[in-house]
Order: structure tokens, then sequence, then C-alpha cells
């Protein structure tokens, strides 16, 4: 169980969301005219809650220089933590607003995996929880969870995530496939037959092949085919017979029962890595990623037992 932290500050570290406002405003419009333009004040209003802060903080933020303000390298940074921080505020305000019911789940997904193995399923995820609101957004690469504001994310690999809690899903099964036609100009009678022939490539996962290779006992070096940022893609080039793809069998499933692609060698072996839900540290209790994470985890279960 994962444990909210509270750290309590004095309340001369928390300053009001107007003065930072105003601090943040004249960082980034370059002046106090420029800031109080936007912000819709005077001048002389900015000036008086940019001072207001630097006398809460106990510290300079600007070198007054010819009337001109020069933020001090610490307020710059300061001003990127600050802006930060509103972001996270202005976002959960928006999803109080758009779920007042009960509460909103910001999620981000792999898009193979979000596509073809959650969002069939996301019905009943949301029939079982009908206040929660899931915001999916796409990410094929790790990312900062402060910096991006995510309740949770969906990743693929190994426990990588430094300050996260997570949870396995299962571990990934993939099957080299290809289109019939394919197969049938290029018969393939053991493994090592597929190093002469074009072999697609996912740029997140270089070494593939080179695993489902030792996998199957062939000795050799793939060779380098077009290279895909995404399954989906690279499973159309094989549907069109551009070459060999190593496809996770969730995604190949349906391609394999409709004989749009077959197996060119072999069945499922293991893949590189398994499929995690990553929250940051300090979110694990979050009520609507509690529910989210209880459902998933029943759905792999379900899922194991009738592979079983």
């Amino acid at each position: 169980m994962h444990r909210v932290h509270q750290v309590a500050f004095s309340r001369r570290y928390l300053p009001s969301i107007s003065l930072l406002q105003a601090f943040e405003a004249v960082i980034r419009c370059g002046s106090t005219a420029a800031a109080a333009r936007e912000l819709d004040l005077t001048q002389g209003t900015v000036s008086r809650l940019v001072q207001n802060l630097e006398t809460q903080l106990g510290t300079p933020l600007f070198l007054r220089q010819r009337k001109r303000l020069h933020p001090t390298e610490a307020a710059t940074a300061y001003a990127e933590e600050v802006r930060r921080a509103m972001d996270i505020i202005g976002r959960a305000s928006l999803r109080m607003a758009a779920s007042p019911g009960g509460g909103t789940l910001s999620l981000a997904i792999l898009p193979t995996f979000g596509t073809h193995w959650l969002a069939p399923r996301l019905p009943g995820f949301l029939k079982l929880n009908p206040g929660i609101t899931i915001n999916l957004a796409t990410r094929l690469r790790a990312f900062d969870f402060e910096a991006e504001g995510f309740d949770a994310a969906i990743h693929f690999g190994t426990q990588t995530w430094t300050r996260a809690g997570h949870l396995e899903l299962f571990a990934e099964r993939v099957i080299a496939v290809c289109a019939a036609d394919f197969l049938a100009k290029h018969p393939v009678a053991r493994a090592g037959d597929l190093l002469s022939l074009p072999l697609l490539q996912l740029e997140t996962r270089p070494q593939a092949w080179q695993v489902w290779l030792a996998h199957h006992g062939a000795a050799g070096t793939a060779p380098r085919g077009m290279v895909f940022d995404q399954f989906a893609t690279m499973m159309q080039a094989a549907i069109h017979g551009i070459g060999v793809a190593l496809l996770p069998a969730f995604l190949a499933g349906p391609a394999l029962a409709d004989a749009t692609l077959v197996p060119a060698y072999g069945g499922e072996v293991p893949g590189a890595g398994s499929y995690h839900v990553v929250w940051p540290e300090g979110r694990g209790d979050y009520a609507p990623l509690q529910r989210f994470r209880d459902w998933i985890s029943a759905e792999c279960t379900a899922l194991h037992a009738a592979a079983v």
C-alpha cells in the first residue's frame, strides 16, 4: 500500500495564487507592463504583487536596473516550478468541473496497447464506475510524471520508473507473421531462413528479432529492415507483403483468425518484457486510480485463466 506523504510548509512558503500569477507573468512576458496587459491589471498592481512575493520569500527575485526588471537565475528556475504547479492546479480544477461525481483518471497509454487491448475493454470499466471519466493520451516513451500531470501510465518493459508504484499486468508474447502470399514466395523451413528475408523493425525494440532468433536457436544477426514507430503501421506493412513482422499476440490474433496474416515460423514466444500500470509516488490512494487498478487486474486474471 502506498501512502500519501503530507509535508507541512510554513505559510511563508505558500504564496497566494495572485502573487504567483503576477510573478510568472512578468518572467514570461518580460516586463510588468506586458504582464499587466495579460492579467488585466494596472502596472502598479503587478509591481506591488511582485514586491509582496519578494517580501514573503525574503529574497529578491529581480535586479532593478534603469527601470527594468532582470530576473535572477534562481527566480527563472523558480518560475518554471511555479508554472508547473499552476498547470497541475488548473488541470485538476478542469477535471473537477468536468466530472464532479466520481473524479477523473488521466492515463498515458501506449498506442497499440491502448487501441487494441484497453479500448475494447473500457466500456466494462465505465459501466462499473459511471462517475469516473478517463482521459487518454498517447506516449511512446517514458516521461516525467511531475511535468506531465498524469495519474498513471501504461508502461512496457521492466520496472524502470523511479519514485513510482507499479502493477504488472501480463508478460508479452510475440509471434512472427507475414502475408500468406509473401510466405508462399519465401517458404520458411527453419527459423534461420528468416535471416534472408526483410524483417520489419520497431524503433523502440531494436533487439526484438535477436531475442526471437535466440529463442529458436538460430545463429546470426537479424538484417536491418524497415523501421516503424508503432506496431499498427508495421502490421499493415506485413499485411501488404513488405516483410515479416514480430507482433504482440493480442494484436496479431484477429489478423491470424481471419487469415489476413499467417505465422511465418513457429507460434507465440515470450517477448522482451511485461505491461505495467505505473503511477507517481503518493498517488496510489487516489480513488479513480484504485478502481482502475482493481478492474484491470481482474481483467488480466480472467484473461490468464481463459488461456490456461
